[in-house]
């Protein structure tokens, strides 16, 4: 089938050709959206719609008007504005709810002929390392469906992984893309803060967002973060100067030089496979003439009370939007205004987003913000010094991206400390504000995928992007 192609300039050699047309590929992807239904990737399939537009599509290949995402079948997280389309969250306080107008990543998708397929689960509001937290069910993996997609971009991966459309967008605030990525085996993209636009996204840690792609192939990778980056006037936390050339970077055969964090790779939770792995990654990068520098990180155990101290302050902020009046979920067991504000919110907000907001309003108290808030914002600068310190005298940090592949659903979903915990590697780079790859670079005996981490400095995605596909093909040697 022309679904099953990795890399999307084999899909449009075979359309551009008239071996197949985008209507016989939509079928492709809507029959296999249907047949891995119980996975629960999907919130919403716009199934008519997108028949439609592979019609239309079709005829402006015939005339050579086709943009340079045509053949392109691309789902949307949850959590990303699609106008007069569903826009949920995956949270019940947002249900029936449609948007008005179009995220800025859509809008250029759009612009280059890509089709939007559906709407895809992803925790509530985004609050989940497992996809365990969504109004809709969790999502299944689909190397083993007893095990967690990942979180909070769960849909996204999945559906990816079993093929039901050929790439798609998440979000990353913690880790929300590179985690499921790794889990599910594919390339996931966490840009430099600044990079992609966030109009659009309904916002969770406004500081710490970013919208990012996950596919098959690190081509499609470079050829979807060209179109979607880029400066944006919707959005002022955009950089000032941000590369909009991925695909023309060079880094064949030049040398370089890695930091591996000491405390990642002696990670006492880290999986045995994982770790042995990574070893033989970094002898590997020795042997053929890069430079491996061991770096102690001794704030390795302050990231993640640092990220969950900001983004629940941050959250609890975001959220206070939702509240039952103008739109989304009112509950229909309120008396008065008093009421209506406390029974929209209890019954419409999940459990884990409930302590999220609960946590980030008890951090913003008076009693308690230079205790903790300020305190945070401080490890945060002290984080973004030390990273920066680093690509002084390297390239690219490396590091697993989990600590262990998918674990079973349910098996961490009582303790909420052992859930956070599984960000530990990812969180650092939404902290200092830096690009984060994922890629996909071995099974466990098991089955199971997991990926490897780079890192590298704030601005420089392209060459991340090209170091990533090279470090690939290295690991194709062990």
């Amino acid at each position: 089938m022309i679904s099953d192609s990795n890399s999307l300039s084999e899909i449009r050699s075979s359309l551009f050709s008239g071996k197949t047309t985008c209507e016989a590929l939509a079928q492709e992807y809507l029959h296999k959206i249907k047949q891995h239904a119980d996975l629960n990737a999907f919130v919403k399939v716009f199934e008519d719609e997108t028949l439609q537009q592979a019609k239309d599509l079709d005829l402006k290949i015939k005339t050579g008007k086709a943009g340079r995402l045509a053949g392109l079948f691309i789902g949307i997280k949850d959590n990303i504005c699609y106008k007069n389309h569903p826009v949920s969250a995956s949270s019940n306080i947002l249900k029936g709810f449609e948007s008005v107008y179009n995220a800025t990543v859509v809008e250029r998708l759009l612009a280059e002929d890509a089709i939007i397929i559906g709407s895809l689960n992803c925790d509530e509001f985004a609050m989940g390392a497992s996809n365990e937290n969504s109004v809709y069910g969790p999502v299944k993996n689909f190397a083993d469906t007893t095990r967690v997609s990942g979180g909070s971009s769960g849909g996204p991966a999945v559906a990816v992984q079993a093929g039901m459309c050929h790439a798609s967008l998440g979000s990353d605030t913690g880790g929300s893309i590179r985690q499921p990525a790794s889990f599910c085996g594919l390339w996931g993209y966490k840009p430099s803060y600044g990079t992609v636009s966030r109009y659009g996204l309904i916002a969770y840690a406004s500081s710490f967002d970013q919208i990012g792609p996950l596919t098959k192939s690190a081509e499609d990778l470079a050829l979807i973060m060209e179109i979607i980056s880029g400066k944006d006037n919707h959005d002022a936390t955009m950089l000032e100067e941000c590369s909009d050339c991925y695909l023309e970077q060079n880094q064949s055969g030049k040398k370089l030089s890695f930091a591996v964090l000491k405390e990642c790779i002696e990670n006492n939770s880290i999986d045995k496979e994982v770790k042995e792995y990574t070893l033989k990654v970094i002898e590997l990068l020795r042997s053929q003439g890069h430079t491996i520098n061991i770096i102690d990180f001794p704030l390795i155990n302050f990231v993640v009370p640092c990220y969950y101290a900001l983004s629940t302050a941050e959250a609890s902020s975001n959220l206070s939007r939702f509240s039952g009046l103008l739109y989304g979920f009112r509950s229909k067991n309120s008396t008065d205004l008093d009421s209506m504000y406390k029974k929209s919110r209890s019954e419409g907000f999940g459990k884990e987003v409930k302590r999220r907001i609960m946590l980030g309003t008890y951090m913003l108290t008076s009693e308690k913000v230079d205790t903790f808030y300020t305190k945070a914002l401080q490890v945060r600068r002290l984080i973004k010094t030390f990273t920066d310190n680093i690509f002084e005298t390297n390239d690219f940090i490396l590091t697993p991206t989990t600590t262990t592949p998918a674990f079973k659903i349910g098996e961490k979903d009582k303790d909420p400390l052992a859930m956070y915990l599984a960000d530990i590697f990812t969180v650092h780079a939404n902290l200092a504000g830096i690009p984060a790859l994922s890629i996909p670079v071995a099974n466990t005996q098991a089955g199971l995928p997991f990926g490897m981490q780079l890192m590298g400095p704030q601005g420089h995605d392209p060459e991340l992007i090209k170091t990533g596909a090279a470090f690939f093909q290295t690991c194709k040697q062990i």
